[in-house]
């Protein structure tokens, strides 16, 4: 599912707003080393670039993130204590494409660090785009004298005005033309009008390829002529019809509040606290996540995704976006709406980030946090005087959502009640398409709409969970169900055990999820035990994920290295962030988790870092179209012997408990099973 990537344009889009002061009344001031960024200081981070001779009218600013401290940094910190905040920022000279790192202390007015990255040598990597690359990418292909020579061949010239030139990401095919260089390409689509739906008309076969530096058409390409589909992929009110009415309200409300409480940054609900975070890359990050105040992760987001298609087709066959790393999910983040995105009790965080030229952003209420119920959370009816008891279920939700393109993402972290984590990537938007042949037949993508065919890809998310189980002394074990043959050890046949085996280095812990046996990885303390004697841990639990459908020998799975496995374990190191480098854009591959584990370091009862890969293959259909219901893919991690018993056992009967209603149900809360529905 993803995408003819068209990211949010800043004028575009009055979600994301300029902050044209940096002593705006009333803002924040950071009170923790973990605290987001604040617009001050993506302000003051570009002025002291600019002091400092490296930030003028040729630079841009592809990337910018909090520097965030070292884990010896926030130990040795006391509230009250001063604050080192830093940012790490990427800048690109956009007529040379020189690349720079640099590291900026905004609190003592001065650049830490600065180094030169080298994207015209092999590995090559570019950063990340800009949002003036996309209509600069735009304006060039209409420009061109062979894009308007091949929209002339093919019958378009009187809607030319009205193309929609999509600017994607290149992959890496290793062409002489492209490699070291900052390429983007872009595909055509139609509109019928100004506020027409491009993506339902593909003029198939037409790809041309850009310089971002020189400016200018490097190559196109003029496949075919497959007629334009004519069908409408308009969904707003007026294209759909009249909205149906049988739809009664539902009203979530909490008269007496939520039950969480907000200070800053830090977030606590029930038994549960955590640190609210969200950058320009990775968008939501959770930090410091404890259950009864003793810790769980350290860290927790999603760094990448890669959604490679599996269509050989010239225009499509070089498509694997990774859209953390070439676009940005924090950057391009929605600006979240009551009622729309979220229902109930909200509480939301703006997030800032920099634009092109690193002035501070507003996305407001980007990270969208509510409870919400969850049926039955535990249930026992015994017979006699002990009679029934019910609880229900409630969970703690923490989201936000980022359009690339097409395409949209919602990424939701639910905190249970019995110390459940659970992860859930959202996908929905519009599905990517071809034109074809009414009627035709192909193997790699189906047709959905007449003349419309959808490629087959995949969406795949890395999640990086910095674990600390009761600490950073942790141990990675595999967990499966086992058969036993029959016989002296299973007389009746009906025996099966478990097994485990300790992963002990990064090696090892590259792992592929068996659900024939059950598998779970368990992150055991390495120091703590329970009242058993054993120690403390969490189970992972994966969901049913196929791994990267490309070839090992491919591009795609050099630069994808992490979706060929869904489990990676690597040794803590501050810098290993990025699953498939800082620069995947472009990148030859090798970079990120292959790197990372290089050394093969031990990881039995060290500082732990969890990589997990998953997330959806995704075949369209009919139904997935003008706009796709929302499909979902994520993991659980459950605690296993962190506790010594159900810590539920004391969450109270609903306030609904014992309510009446008739046959139907009723307004009062009742169960609709007659008069003598109880709960306890």
């Amino acid at each position: 599912m993803t995408h003819d990537h068209q990211p949010v344009q800043p004028h575009d889009n009055a979600d994301l707003l300029p902050v044209r002061s940096s002593r705006r009344r009333g803002t924040p001031v950071p009170q923790h080393p973990l605290d987001p960024l604040r617009p001050e200081e993506i302000a003051r981070a570009r002025e002291i670039l600019v002091d400092a001779g490296l930030l003028d009218a040729n630079v841009r600013v592809p990337m910018l993130l909090p520097d965030e401290p070292t884990k010896e940094e926030i130990a040795a910190w006391a509230p009250g204590d001063p604050l080192d905040r830093r940012v790490d920022v990427t800048l690109l000279h956009v007529t040379t494409g020189d690349v720079t790192e640099v590291i900026v202390s905004v609190t003592r007015g001065e650049v830490v660090s600065s180094r030169p990255h080298d994207s015209r040598s092999a590995p090559y990597g570019q950063p990340q785009y800009l949002f003036e690359e996309y209509e600069r990418a735009a304006e060039i292909v209409k420009a061109s004298a062979e894009w308007q020579a091949a929209m002339r061949r093919r019958g378009l010239a009187d809607r030319m005005d009205l193309a929609f030139c999509s600017p994607l990401a290149p992959g890496f095919v290793g062409r002489e033309s492209e490699v070291g260089r900052r390429v983007i390409r872009s595909l055509t689509f139609l509109r019928d009008s100004e506020d027409d739906i491009a993506w339902a008309h593909p003029v198939e076969g037409l790809i041309v390829h850009i310089d971002l530096i020189e400016n200018t058409v490097i190559g196109i390409e003029d496949d075919g002529d497959v007629p334009v589909p004519v069908g409408s992929g308009n969904y707003t009110p007026d294209a759909v019809g009249t909205a149906r009415t049988t739809l009664r309200p539902i009203e979530i409300t909490q008269p007496e509040g939520p039950s969480f409480a907000v200070d800053g940054s830090h977030v606590t609900w029930e038994n549960w606290s955590l640190r609210v975070d969200f950058n320009a890359r990775e968008g939501l990050v959770l930090h410091d996540v404890r259950f009864d105040d003793r810790p769980v992760l350290t860290r927790a987001s999603v760094p990448e995704m890669v959604v490679p298609y599996g269509d050989t087709s010239p225009t499509r066959f070089w498509i694997s976006y990774f859209d953390a790393g070439e676009y940005l999910l924090g950057k391009n983040a929605n600006h979240l709406e009551l009622g729309c995105d979220c229902l109930g009790v909200i509480r939301y965080f703006d997030g800032y980030v920099a634009d092109d030229h690193g002035n501070p952003m507003q996305i407001p209420n980007v990270v969208c946090m509510h409870e919400e119920d969850y049926g039955v959370l535990w249930k026992h009816t015994e017979q006699g005087p002990v009679g029934g008891h019910v609880r229900r279920s409630r969970r703690l939700v923490v989201s936000y959502f980022s359009t690339i393109g097409n395409y949209d993402y919602g990424f939701y972290w639910y905190f249970y009640l019995d110390g459940s984590i659970q992860l859930e990537a959202k996908a929905t938007g519009i599905v990517f398409v071809g034109g074809g042949v009414p009627g035709s037949s192909n193997p790699h993508a189906p047709e959905i709409a007449p003349g419309v065919f959808a490629p087959v890809h995949q969406h795949l998310f890395s999640a990086r969970l910095d674990v600390a189980i009761d600490g950073e002394d942790n141990r990675l074990v595999e967990i499966d169900a086992a058969r036993i043959p029959m016989g002296e050890a299973n007389p009746f046949g009906n025996a099966f055990t478990w097994t485990e085996t300790p992963l002990r280095t990064e090696s090892e812990a590259q792992r592929v999820a068996d659900t024939s046996v059950a598998r779970v990885w368990e992150v055991r303390s390495a120091s703590t035990r329970n009242r058993l004697g054993k120690p403390t841990a969490y189970h992972l639990l994966p969901q049913p994920t196929a791994l990267l459908m490309a070839d090992p020998t491919s591009t795609v799975a050099a630069r994808a290295a992490f979706a060929t496995k869904h489990l990676w374990g690597t040794a803590y190191d501050r810098d290993e962030r990025w699953p498939a480098g800082r620069y995947p854009n472009a990148h030859q591959g090798g970079a990120g988790l292959p790197a990372y584990t290089h050394d093969d370091r031990s990881i039995d009862g060290e500082d732990l870092v969890l990589w997990h890969t998953f997330g959806l293959t995704h075949i369209p259909r009919p139904e997935d179209w003008p706009i796709m219901p929302v499909d979902y893919a994520g993991f659980w991690l459950k605690p296993y012997g962190f506790l010594d018993v159900n810590p539920a056992m004391d969450v109270p009967e609903s306030a609904q408990a014992h309510g009446h209603a008739g046959a139907d149900g009723g307004p009062d809360g009742g169960c609709g099973q007659g008069a003598d529905c109880t709960c306890g």
